[in-house]
């Protein structure tokens, strides 16, 4: 075969993109950047711009995070999938939980291994009060605000029961964009209540499967093979500036 030849036959094989969606969502540091809209958008743009693609792989490691980053981020992939009338594909490694299943719900089909812990579809708030031991050393507590829910929470002062109500009615609102999520990329294919599937419970990729989270169990590379041939290409996408974090972060590490 003539190199030309050869090279032509190269450039027709079909083309996976593989997107790594790995680790927090939300901005959480200049150089530990999380999962953010703005630092995904030109390695979406690329992915879904390659020749001869026939599908966009979403290989998801995450436990969650921000629920705003969560969505805009899944909507960005579901408008270029439908722009580019390509299918997506998710992958769910060790983790898809809240906004990493968020993620992956992008996705038209989601599969994952037996192990993977996928789920905990719900809204969660932690913190510290420290009142007690403010007054235990004799430290006064001085704010002043401006607008009555300006306060709220501060974790220097008693829980006040208005403040959790309020909590909870964010939560709420929350969550039910969440589970709104859920049915519209799911739909059908879910095949427990909402009592079961919306609990914030986690679940291994087998147990996930039977509740219609996910569409099957596999791993990447077998199951795009089986898909679009041994001749598929997969090619990955990363996030622009990922280096340079990784650079820093090594270079920090050897002082």
């Amino acid at each position: 075969m003539r190199p030309a030849d050869w090279l032509d036959q190269w450039r027709r094989r079909p083309v996976v993109a593989v997107l790594r969606l790995t680790g927090v969502i939300g901005a959480i540091g200049p150089l530990r950047g999380g999962l953010t809209l703005a630092g995904l958008a030109e390695a979406l743009e690329r992915a879904f711009a390659l020749r001869n693609l026939k599908a966009v792989a979403l290989a998801v490691n995450s436990p969650g995070g921000s629920a705003v980053q969560s969505a805009l981020i899944a909507k960005r992939i579901r408008d270029l999938a439908a722009e580019k009338d390509v299918p997506v594909v998710a992958f769910v490694e060790d983790v898809a939980a809240s906004g990493g299943y968020w993620l992956a719900c992008a996705a038209d089909e989601i599969f994952a291994d037996e192990s993977s812990i996928l789920g905990s579809i719900g809204v969660i708030s932690a913190g510290f009060g420290f009142a007690a031991l403010l007054e235990r050393f004799g430290v006064e507590r001085r704010v002043h605000v401006a607008g009555a829910r300006k306060g709220m929470l501060d974790p220097f002062r008693a829980e006040l029961p208005e403040d959790v109500t309020r909590l909870e009615a964010l939560q709420r609102d929350i969550h039910d964009n969440f589970k709104a999520q859920v049915r519209g990329r799911r739909g059908a294919r879910l095949k427990a209540d909402d009592e079961t599937l919306f609990n914030g419970d986690i679940w291994t990729g087998r147990r996930a499967l039977e509740l219609g989270l996910i569409d099957g169990i596999g791993d990447l590379r077998a199951t795009l093979r089986a898909r679009f041939g041994d001749k598929v290409r997969l090619r990955p996408v990363g996030a622009e500036g990922a280096w340079l974090r990784r650079r820093l972060r090594l270079g920090a590490a050897a002082r």
